[in-house]
C-alpha cells in the first residue's frame, strides 16, 4: 500500500470553492498561506457540479482550483465526490433512494441519498471515480484520495428489495445452507424455520421482538454491503493511480460500520471528531476516538480529517469552543498519533444546512475574528512540531471493543437496556486518569504486547476470542472483565452453564442470574478494606469458586455475596466486576489491577491529560490541561522539546500545553502533579 507523507504535519480543512464566486478563490489561497495550510480536502460534495447531467462532465472549474492550490503550495486530498448524488440521479433511478425500516423511501433534499445496493448508483459512482482519477491522477497537487465521505453517517441500513436480495446472497455465502442458517438463527423458536431462501427478509418492522440473531447478521451484512460499495471505488483508484494513497473519513464510535474491518482497506486511517464543548469532559470524548483511530491500524499515525474550529450546527444547543480549547484538542490529537489536523470547513457557508457550522474563515472578516486568529496561529505553531511525525504511541493497557458485540447488545429483549458507550467511556476515563496510554483491540487480536486488557462489557464472545483471553492470562497478563460479559457466542446464542460460559475457569467465578436496578436505584458494596461505595444500574448473583472476593454486596437478597473477584490463573490474574461502581471505586480497582500487572501510573488532577510517545532516542511527554484550575507538574530529567532547556517543573493553566523530552527509561512513576496552589514555592 502507498504511504501518505506530506513531508510535514498536515494542516487544513474541507474546501468547497463551488459555493463561492471565482474572485474569492485567490483570496482563499492567500489566506491559506497566512494560516500555514498545506492540505485541503476538495470536491467532497461536488458531484452535481462535476456531472450536471448524466454522462456530461464539467471539470474546468476544478482544473482551475487544482492549479491555483498547487501554485500556492497547498496540496489536495481529492474526493471522488460520490457522497451526495445529484437530483438527476434520484429522478432517473428512483430505486436508488434508500428505504427505512418502516418502508418509507427517502426523498431528495439532503446528502447521502443512496441505497448501497442499487446497481445504478454503484455504476455511476464508479464511473465518476474513474473520471476524476483519470483526469487528476498525475496532477502535482494531488497527495491523497478521499473516497466518498462519512459512510454510514445517515444511511447505515437500507431495507429495500434490492438490499433484501443482497442480504440473501450474503447469507448463502456465510452459511451455505438453510439448515445452517436455521441453526444459527435459532428458528425453532416462534416457528420461524425457513424452507426457502426467498422467505428470508431483512428485519423490518415486526409485530413483536425480532429475531436477535437475524438482527445481528443484518448489521454485519449492512456494514459489509457498504464496504463493498467503498471497495468498488477503491479498485478504480488503485488501478489508475497505484502510487497515490487513499482514505475515507471514519466517525469514531459510529454504530453501523465495523471499523476494524474497514480500516484494513485504507492506506491511512482518518477520522472526524466533534466533542461537545459544553460536555463534562470533551477531551475524554475526543481522546477516546483518537485512541481508537490509532488502534485501528495497529499504531500507524493517522489524520484528524474534520473537527470544528468552534460551534457545530446540529446539536440542540451549539456551544462554541472557548478560547484555547480548539488548540488544546488539536495538540491532544497530535499526542495520540495524528499526522495532521484539519477542520470542517475552510470558509463558512452562507446558505444551506451547515451555514452556522463554524469554519476557519467565518462570516466575520478574518481581521475581526477570534476563531481565525486561533486557527492561523495553530497552523504556524505546527511548523515547529514536525518532529512528532516520527513518534509512536505505545500502550501497555488495552480496552477490548467489538462492533459485533455492540450490535448483539443492541438487539431487543435484553434483561435491561444497557447502552455500551457510556460504560466504555467510564472505564476509559478511569484508565486515563492514571496517565496510562490506552489502545482499543479487536477480540481476536494478538494480546501478547499488553500487560492488562479491560473488557468493560463484552456481551458477545466467540470461542476463539475466549481462548485468546485464556492464553493471555495464563501467560502472565491481567484481565479485568465487567458485568454482562461473555454471555453469548458469535451467533448470539447463550453459552449455557452459568455466565460467562467460556471463561469461568479463568475467572474462578460464575454468574447465576442478573439483577438490573431500576432507574435511580442504588446499592452498596463493601470492599475488603472496609470501604463502602455505591453501585448503580446493574448487579449480578455472583458465585466465587476459587476466586478471591474483593468486594461484597451490602443489601438486597444478594447481601453478603461477591460483587468483585480476583483469580490467579496460570501466571496472570483475572478480575470480575459484576456491577457498576462510581468513578472513584472503578478507578481504585483499575489502579490496583494495572499496577499489579507492572504498568506505571501517575495520580493526575482533574483534567490533566498525559500521553507518552516514543521516538528513536527517547520519549516525549505531552501535557495538556483541560481542568478548571491551574496545575503544577514535576517531571525530573525533562527538557523542553522545542528549546532543549531543562524543565523539571511545569505550571499549566486551563487549555495550556507543554511538550517535554524525557529519557528512554522515563516512567510515569517519576511524575507528580497537583493543584498549583498546593505546590510550595
Amino acid at each position: 500500500m502507498p504511504h501518505f507523507d506530506l513531508g510535514a504535519l498536515a494542516y487544513g480543512a474541507d474546501y468547497n470553492p463551488e459555493q463561492w464566486p471565482r474572485e474569492v478563490w485567490r483570496e482563499d489561497v492567500r489566506l491559506m498561506q497566512e494560516a500555514g495550510v498545506n492540505l485541503v480536502s476538495l470536491g467532497i460534495f461536488s458531484w452535481a457540479q462535476l456531472e450536471p447531467r448524466e454522462g456530461e462532465f464539467e471539470f474546468g472549474w476544478l482544473d482551475e482550483i487544482m492549479d491555483l492550490l498547487h501554485e500556492g503550495g497547498v496540496r489536495v486530498n481529492l474526493a471522488t465526490a460520490t457522497a451526495s448524488p445529484p437530483p438527476w440521479l434520484s429522478l432517473a433511478y428512483p430505486d436508488s433512494r434508500p428505504v427505512t425500516v418502516d418502508g418509507v423511501r427517502l426523498e431528495v433534499g439532503a446528502r447521502q441519498l443512496y441505497c448501497p445496493s442499487d446497481p445504478h448508483y454503484r455504476a455511476l459512482s464508479v464511473r465518476l471515480a474513474r473520471a476524476v482519477a483519470g483526469r487528476y491522477g498525475t496532477h502535482p497537487a494531488l497527495r491523497l484520495w478521499h473516497v466518498n465521505n462519512e459512510y454510514g453517517c445517515h444511511i447505515d441500513q437500507c431495507y429495500c428489495a434490492q438490499c433484501a436480495a443482497r442480504f440473501r446472497e450474503w447469507l448463502r455465502a456465510r452459511y451455505g445452507s438453510l439448515d445452517e442458517l436455521n441453526r444459527a438463527w435459532g428458528t425453532a423458536f416462534w416457528s420461524q424455520r425457513y424452507g426457502d431462501w426467498a422467505e428470508v427478509q431483512p428485519p423490518r418492522r415486526a409485530p413483536s421482538f425480532p429475531n436477535p440473531s437475524q438482527g445481528l447478521d443484518w448489521r454485519r451484512f449492512s456494514s459489509d454491503n457498504i464496504l463493498e460499495l467503498h471497495r468498488a471505488e477503491v479498485e478504480v483508484l488503485r488501478a489508475l493511480t497505484p502510487d497515490v494513497p487513499l482514505t475515507t473519513n471514519f466517525l469514531g464510535f459510529l454504530p453501523g460500520l465495523d471499523y476494524f474491518r474497514w480500516a484494513q482497506e485504507e492506506d491511512v486511517a482518518a477520522v472526524d471528531v466533534y466533542p461537545d464543548p459544553a460536555g463534562m469532559a470533551p477531551h475524554l470524548e475526543a481522546g477516546m476516538v483518537f485512541d481508537l483511530t490509532r488502534s485501528l491500524r495497529a499504531g500507524q499515525r493517522w489524520l484528524l480529517m474534520e473537527q470544528a474550529t468552534s460551534a457545530v450546527n446540529w446539536r440542540e444547543r451549539n456551544a462554541p469552543k472557548r478560547p484555547g480549547l480548539m488548540r488544546a484538542l488539536s495538540l491532544q490529537a497530535l499526542a495520540r498519533g495524528a499526522d495532521g489536523i484539519q477542520f470542517f470547513q475552510w470558509r463558512q457557508s452562507v446558505a444551506g444546512a451547515e451555514k452556522y457550522h463554524s469554519a476557519m474563515v467565518g462570516h466575520v472578516p478574518p481581521e475581526r475574528s477570534r476563531v481565525w486568529r486561533e486557527a492561523r496561529d495553530l497552523g504556524q505553531e505546527l511548523k515547529a512540531l514536525d518532529f512528532l511525525r516520527g513518534a509512536r504511541v505505545k500502550a501497555d493497557v488495552a480496552i477490548m471493543f467489538d462492533w459485533h458485540s455492540w450490535w448483539a447488545l443492541s438487539q431487543a429483549s435484553q434483561p435491561a437496556v444497557t447502552p455500551l458507550l457510556p460504560v466504555v467511556g467510564a472505564w476509559y476515563a478511569a484508565l486515563r486518569s492514571l496517565g496510562v496510554n490506552v489502545d482499543f483491540v479487536h477480540p481476536e487480536a494478538d494480546l501478547s504486547g499488553y500487560r492488562a486488557v479491560a473488557l468493560p462489557q463484552q456481551y458477545l464472545l466467540t470461542p476463539d476470542a475466549a481462548q485468546g483471553l485464556r492464553a493471555f492470562v495464563q501467560g502472565g497478563g491481567t484481565l479485568v472483565m465487567g458485568p454482562y460479559s461473555g454471555v453469548v457466542d458469535g451467533d448470539d446464542h447463550v453459552v449455557p452453564g452459568g455466565y460467562p460460559g467460556l471463561l469461568q475457569d479463568v475467572l474462578g467465578a460464575w454468574v447465576e442470574e442478573w439483577a438490573p436496578l431500576q432507574t435511580g436505584e442504588e446499592r452498596e458494596v463493601r470492599w475488603a478494606d472496609g470501604r463502602v461505595t455505591p453501585v448503580t444500574e446493574w448487579t449480578e448473583v455472583l458465585h466465587a469458586d476459587s476466586a478471591e472476593v474483593l468486594a461484597s454486596y451490602e443489601t438486597d437478597f444478594i447481601a453478603g455475596q461477591p460483587a468483585v473477584t480476583r483469580h490467579a490463573f496460570g501466571q496472570g490474574y483475572a478480575y470480575y466486576l459484576s456491577t457498576r461502581p462510581d468513578a472513584a471505586a472503578l478507578t481504585d480497582l483499575l489502579r490496583g489491577a494495572v499496577q499489579g500487572a507492572g504498568v506505571a501510573i501517575a495520580e493526575l488532577p482533574d483534567g490533566l491529560d498525559v500521553t507518552l510517545s516514543d521516538t528513536g532516542d527517547g520519549r516525549l511527554l505531552h501535557l495538556i490541561h483541560f481542568g478548571p484550575q491551574a496545575v503544577t507538574v514535576q517531571v525530573p530529567r525533562a527538557v523542553d522539546a522545542l528549546s532543549g532547556q531543562p524543565r523539571a517543573s511545569v505550571t499549566l493553566h486551563p487549555t495550556d500545553a507543554a511538550l517535554l523530552r524525557v529519557p528512554v527509561d522515563f516512567s510515569l512513576r517519576e511524575l507528580t502533579a497537583r493543584a498549583a496552589a498546593s505546590i510550595p514555592t
